[in-house]
C-alpha cells in the first residue's frame, strides 16, 4: 500500500469519530461531507492538506483549546522503536495541523509533539517552531537528548535535521550550532540504533553544507573515549565523503 492510501474514505470516517469522541463540538458530518470522495485523485501531502482544511473548518476555532483536547486523542504509545507507518500513520493530519498552526502556541504545541512523537512522529511539525523560535525550542530539545523515551531523543534529533526528506531544507543547526552541537553530543553514545541512525544523517547533512562543521563535532567527539555507538554515527555521517 502506498503512503497516501491510507488516507481514504475509511480513514475520513474513522478519523471523524475519534475527534468527535473528544470534542463534542466537532462538525463531524461537514467534515466528512468535504472529504468522502474527494482523495482518490491526490497524492500524499494534498490529501493531508485537504484533511487538514477540512479539520479547520469543522473544529472551533481556538487552536490552543483544539490542541488541548488532541491530548486525548493520542491513545498508547508505542511500546519500541518503529517506523512511522507501522502503527500511527493514522495521526499524520493531526500532525499537519501542529506544522500550519503551531506558531499560535507554539509552547503547548511543543508539549503537544513531545506526546506525538511517543506514537507517530513529530518532527515535521517541529520544524516551523524550531524556525520561529529557535534558541527556546532547541534549549528544549537539549533537554529531551535525556528522556527515557527513545521516540523523544529522536525527535530532539530528527526535528533539526538541514535536509529532513519530504521537508523543506532548515539552517537552525547553523545558526544556533553550538546547541545544535549539545544536541547530537548527548546523543552520541545512544544504545537504540533509531536514535544512531538520526545522528548519523545529521552529520551527512551537515557535511553537505558546512564540512569544517562536522568534522570539528567529531574532532571534539574523539578527545573523549569512542563508544561503538558513537563509532557507528561518525561511520554513518561520513558514509559520503571521500
Amino acid at each position: 500500500m502506498k503512503h497516501k492510501d491510507h488516507y481514504n474514505d475509511d480513514y475520513i470516517f474513522s478519523l471523524s469519530q475519534k475527534i468527535l469522541s473528544v470534542m463534542p463540538d466537532f462538525d463531524e458530518k461537514t467534515f466528512c461531507h468535504s472529504l468522502i470522495g474527494r482523495l482518490d485523485d491526490k497524492e500524499l501531502y494534498a490529501r493531508l492538506d485537504f484533511i487538514v482544511d477540512a479539520m479547520q473548518e469543522s473544529m472551533p476555532e481556538d487552536y490552543s483549546k483544539n490542541i488541548q483536547i488532541f491530548f486525548n486523542l493520542l491513545g498508547p504509545e508505542l511500546k519500541q522503536s518503529q517506523g512511522m507507518f507501522n502503527f500511527g500513520w493514522w495521526l499524520w493530519p493531526v500532525g499537519r495541523y501542529v506544522e500550519r498552526y503551531g506558531n499560535e502556541n507554539w509552547i503547548l504545541s511543543l508539549s503537544f509533539l513531545k506526546e506525538l512523537t511517543k506514537r507517530f512522529t513529530g518532527e515535521y511539525a517541529i520544524r516551523p517552531l524550531l524556525e520561529k523560535h529557535p534558541k527556546e525550542v532547541m534549549d528544549e530539545l537539549i533537554k529531551w537528548t535525556t528522556d527515557k523515551n527513545v521516540h523523544v531523543r529522536r525527535l530532539a534529533s530528527e526535528g533539526v535535521r538541514i535536509r529532513l526528506p519530504w521537508s523543506q531544507k532548515l539552517l537552525v543547526a547553523l545558526d544556533e550550532f553550538e546547541r545544535y552541537t549539545v544536541i547530537l553530543t548527548n546523543l552520541k553514545d545512544d544504545s537504540e540504533k533509531f536514535v544512531q541512525k538520526s545522528v548519523g544523517n545529521n552529520l551527512n547533512d551537515l557535511y553537505k553544507e558546512a564540512p569544517e562543521k562536522a568534522d570539528f563535532i567529531i574532532s571534539q567527539w574523539k578527545k573523549t573515549e569512542q563508544s561503538k555507538a558513537q563509532e557507528w554515527i561518525i561511520k554513518h555521517g561520513r558514509r559520503n565523503q571521500k
